[in-house]
Protein backbone atom coordinates (compact mmCIF):
# COMPACT_ATOMS: atom_id res chain seq x y z
CA UNK A 1 0.00 0.00 0.00
CA UNK A 2 1.23 3.67 -0.55
CA UNK A 3 3.13 5.28 2.27
CA UNK A 4 0.31 7.30 2.49
CA UNK A 5 -3.37 5.72 2.01
CA UNK A 6 -5.49 5.80 4.53
CA UNK A 7 -6.91 2.39 5.46
CA UNK A 8 -10.27 2.00 4.28
CA UNK A 9 -12.95 0.33 2.37
CA UNK A 10 -12.07 2.30 -0.43
CA UNK A 11 -9.48 5.04 -1.09
CA UNK A 12 -10.55 6.61 -4.86
CA UNK A 13 -14.07 7.73 -4.90
CA UNK A 14 -15.13 9.63 -7.47
CA UNK A 15 -16.95 12.74 -7.64
CA UNK A 16 -19.61 14.72 -10.09
CA UNK A 17 -21.28 17.73 -10.41
CA UNK A 18 -25.13 17.51 -11.46
CA UNK A 19 -27.62 20.43 -12.92
CA UNK A 20 -30.14 18.36 -10.81
CA UNK A 21 -28.68 16.03 -8.64
CA UNK A 22 -31.65 15.01 -6.72
CA UNK A 23 -32.98 13.51 -10.12
CA UNK A 24 -29.48 12.47 -11.05
CA UNK A 25 -29.18 10.15 -7.43
CA UNK A 26 -32.62 8.86 -7.78
CA UNK A 27 -32.13 7.75 -11.34
CA UNK A 28 -28.42 6.52 -10.93
CA UNK A 29 -29.74 4.00 -7.86
CA UNK A 30 -32.92 2.84 -10.86
CA UNK A 31 -30.51 2.56 -13.72
CA UNK A 32 -27.14 1.09 -11.96
CA UNK A 33 -28.18 -0.20 -8.86
CA UNK A 34 -26.23 2.34 -6.11
CA UNK A 35 -27.58 2.51 -3.05
CA UNK A 36 -27.85 6.21 -0.79
CA UNK A 37 -25.40 6.06 1.62
CA UNK A 38 -26.30 9.84 2.06
CA UNK A 39 -28.51 12.52 1.06
CA UNK A 40 -28.37 16.26 2.36
CA UNK A 41 -30.37 18.72 0.66
CA UNK A 42 -29.39 22.32 1.28
CA UNK A 43 -31.62 25.43 2.39
CA UNK A 44 -33.33 25.31 -1.46
CA UNK A 45 -34.18 21.56 -1.46
CA UNK A 46 -30.86 21.06 -3.75
CA UNK A 47 -28.56 18.27 -2.99
CA UNK A 48 -26.05 19.76 -0.91
CA UNK A 49 -24.27 16.56 -0.99
CA UNK A 50 -24.72 13.02 -1.69
CA UNK A 51 -22.93 9.64 -1.41
CA UNK A 52 -23.63 6.59 -3.34
CA UNK A 53 -22.33 2.97 -2.72
CA UNK A 54 -22.02 -0.32 -5.16
CA UNK A 55 -20.40 -2.91 -3.41
CA UNK A 56 -17.34 -1.46 -1.62
CA UNK A 57 -17.15 1.61 -4.18
CA UNK A 58 -19.02 5.11 -3.76
CA UNK A 59 -19.35 8.36 -5.51
CA UNK A 60 -20.08 11.40 -4.16
CA UNK A 61 -22.13 13.69 -5.88
CA UNK A 62 -23.95 17.31 -5.25
CA UNK A 63 -25.66 19.90 -7.27
CA UNK A 64 -23.64 22.44 -9.77
CA UNK A 65 -23.57 25.86 -8.24
CA UNK A 66 -21.28 28.92 -8.34
CA UNK A 67 -18.84 28.29 -5.92
CA UNK A 68 -15.02 27.37 -5.56
CA UNK A 69 -15.48 23.85 -6.44
CA UNK A 70 -17.89 24.14 -9.44
CA UNK A 71 -15.22 26.46 -10.88
CA UNK A 72 -12.72 23.29 -11.54
CA UNK A 73 -15.61 21.14 -11.79
CA UNK A 74 -18.84 21.19 -13.72
CA UNK A 75 -21.56 18.50 -15.60
CA UNK A 76 -20.48 18.02 -19.16
CA UNK A 77 -21.82 21.07 -21.58
CA UNK A 78 -23.87 19.11 -23.13
CA UNK A 79 -25.23 15.34 -23.52
CA UNK A 80 -22.64 13.71 -26.02
CA UNK A 81 -19.71 15.97 -24.74
CA UNK A 82 -16.28 14.84 -24.57
CA UNK A 83 -15.66 13.69 -21.05
CA UNK A 84 -12.20 14.03 -19.00
CA UNK A 85 -12.59 11.09 -16.82
CA UNK A 86 -15.30 8.01 -16.37
CA UNK A 87 -15.50 5.62 -13.60
CA UNK A 88 -15.13 1.28 -14.81
CA UNK A 89 -17.73 -0.14 -12.40
CA UNK A 90 -17.06 -3.85 -11.54
CA UNK A 91 -19.88 -5.81 -11.65
CA UNK A 92 -21.32 -9.34 -11.03
CA UNK A 93 -23.28 -10.03 -14.04
CA UNK A 94 -23.14 -7.33 -16.95
CA UNK A 95 -25.91 -8.35 -19.03
CA UNK A 96 -28.33 -8.17 -16.73
CA UNK A 97 -27.05 -4.69 -15.51
CA UNK A 98 -26.66 -3.88 -19.19
CA UNK A 99 -30.41 -4.86 -19.34
CA UNK A 100 -31.15 -2.61 -16.67
CA UNK A 101 -30.08 0.50 -17.50
CA UNK A 102 -31.43 0.29 -20.76
CA UNK A 103 -34.78 -0.16 -19.27
CA UNK A 104 -33.71 3.38 -17.43
CA UNK A 105 -33.13 5.18 -20.28
CA UNK A 106 -29.34 5.15 -20.44
CA UNK A 107 -27.65 6.15 -23.63
CA UNK A 108 -25.41 3.24 -24.72
CA UNK A 109 -22.40 4.66 -26.26
CA UNK A 110 -19.89 1.32 -26.64
CA UNK A 111 -22.12 -1.73 -26.85
CA UNK A 112 -21.83 -4.90 -24.60
CA UNK A 113 -18.99 -7.20 -25.85
CA UNK A 114 -16.20 -8.80 -24.37
CA UNK A 115 -12.83 -7.74 -24.28
CA UNK A 116 -9.74 -8.99 -25.65
CA UNK A 117 -7.68 -8.48 -22.72
CA UNK A 118 -10.46 -10.38 -20.76
CA UNK A 119 -14.51 -9.26 -19.31
CA UNK A 120 -17.01 -8.15 -20.88
CA UNK A 121 -18.24 -4.54 -21.11
CA UNK A 122 -20.25 -1.48 -21.57
CA UNK A 123 -20.44 2.29 -21.82
CA UNK A 124 -23.43 4.25 -21.47
CA UNK A 125 -24.35 7.77 -20.35
CA UNK A 126 -26.48 8.95 -17.82
CA UNK A 127 -29.31 11.68 -18.36
CA UNK A 128 -26.70 14.37 -17.65
CA UNK A 129 -24.13 13.25 -20.49
CA UNK A 130 -21.64 11.84 -17.42
CA UNK A 131 -19.69 8.44 -18.78
CA UNK A 132 -19.88 5.46 -17.24
CA UNK A 133 -17.96 2.11 -18.06
CA UNK A 134 -19.40 -1.24 -16.22
CA UNK A 135 -17.85 -4.87 -16.73
CA UNK A 136 -16.72 -8.14 -15.28
CA UNK A 137 -12.89 -7.18 -16.18
CA UNK A 138 -11.13 -7.06 -12.59
CA UNK A 139 -7.52 -5.32 -12.24
CA UNK A 140 -7.10 -6.78 -8.96
CA UNK A 141 -7.04 -10.64 -10.43
CA UNK A 142 -6.05 -10.35 -13.87
CA UNK A 143 -2.45 -11.97 -14.99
Amino acid sequence: MADNAKDAIATIIPTLRYRDAAAAVEWLCQAFGFEKHLVVPDEDGAIAHAELVFGNGMIMLGTAREDAFDRLQQPPSQVGAVVTQSPYILVKDVDAHYKQAIAAGAQIVIEIKDEDYGGRDYSCRDPEGHLWNFGTYDPWKAA
